[in-house]
């Protein structure tokens, strides 16, 4: 069963937070929204399809961005987005939830339900990464011009980066989560998870609360409930230094990823990639993930071709997943 968040009740157990209570709360979720906003440059026209599941984080983002609206500070043209991953019996629930929010608030709404684990299977990927990505196409269909807005926390970011790091990731992945890519754009990425809460507490706004959360089945949960508190207790504001390395390390990324683009140019033609004199490995394994392009080969198989391209054999070939392959001989990359 999912549980149903609302405001703490105040003494005595029952009464409603004041009306002047409220109104601050939900002034202070306008805020944080608008202060995301402002630093990735969201016009104030803009057409934004809000990700919205119903719970905390996407509820703030909602009430933040309908205040916002409805002030007059922004012109947006706004609609919300859910997506129902069909991972529960009583999921549906979740949609009428997002539904009657975005009716209460004068907002249209676009639902809509995908088995997520029948495409797990079909995909032969696991749940978390096939409902990323489902969520994804449907919010590309739902919203093809505009803005794709999402509810991303500083925790949510701190916790990529911890379980990237885990993975044995290397500089690309210490980025966490981008406050910004492409359409995307994620506003409440450096607000705290228990600040949001605690204004959508004082301010009355009704949220659920996902049972899944709580599996620690799920390497997220895990961190997000274990590994993030012990951080913050032998290391107060870990999650805002998290953050800030993530940052450092998204500018150090994007440099070498232009530099790894100008030495593909150079070194690539219409059929092939010259590997007579290679580059320096880490340079290497960049501008080699950058020629095949998305989604990028395991580690392994990077590695791989460089050690067929900067070795004394010819006529290798190495597949590279989802039917690519790289052909090396006579020190040239050929990627079919």
């Amino acid at each position: 069963m999912v549980e149903q968040g609302t405001h703490k009740p105040l003494a005595g157990g029952s009464n409603p937070p004041s009306a002047t209570s409220s109104a601050d709360a939900l002034a202070e979720l306008a805020a944080a929204v608008d202060r995301g906003a402002r630093q990735l440059r969201v016009p104030d026209d803009a057409a934004l399809l809000l990700a919205v599941s119903g719970g905390p984080d996407s509820m703030a983002l909602l009430h933040g961005a309908a205040r916002l609206v409805s002030s007059g500070a922004r012109r947006w043209r706004l609609t919300v987005g859910h997506l129902d991953h069909a991972l529960r019996a009583d999921s549906a629930a979740d949609a009428t939830f997002v539904t009657d929010a975005a009716e209460a608030l004068e907002l249209p709404a676009i639902v809509r339900r995908t088995d997520v684990a029948a495409l797990a299977r079909d995909e032969k990927l696991g749940l978390e990464e096939s409902g990323r990505a489902a969520r994804y196409r449907f919010f590309d269909e739902a919203a093809p011009d505009g803005l794709i807005a999402t509810a991303h926390t500083a925790d949510d970011a701190a916790e990529t980066v911890l379980i990237n790091l885990l993975r044995g990731s290397g500089l690309s992945g210490a980025r966490g989560i981008p406050a910004r890519r492409d359409r995307i754009v994620r506003p409440l990425i450096d607000e705290r998870r228990s600040a949001l809460r605690a204004w959508l507490d004082r301010a009355g706004v009704r949220y659920r609360l996902d049972p899944t959360n709580d599996d620690a089945g799920f390497l997220r949960n895990r961190v997000r409930r274990e590994v993030l508190p012990v951080l913050e207790e032998l290391r107060p504001g870990a999650v805002e230094a998290i953050g800030r390395f993530a940052r450092l390390a998204s500018d150090d990324d994007a440099l070498l990823d232009a530099l790894a683009a100008a030495e593909l140019v150079r070194r690539r033609d219409d059929r092939s990639i010259d590997w007579s004199r290679p580059p320096d490995r880490a340079l290497g394994r960049r501008v080699l993930r950058l020629a095949i392009g998305h989604p990028a080969p395991s580690a392994e198989r990077i590695e791989a071709v460089l050690d067929a391209a900067e070795g004394p054999r010819g006529g290798v070939t190495i597949e590279l997943g989802t039917g690519r392959r790289a052909v090396i001989q006579e020190r040239r990359i050929a990627l079919d």
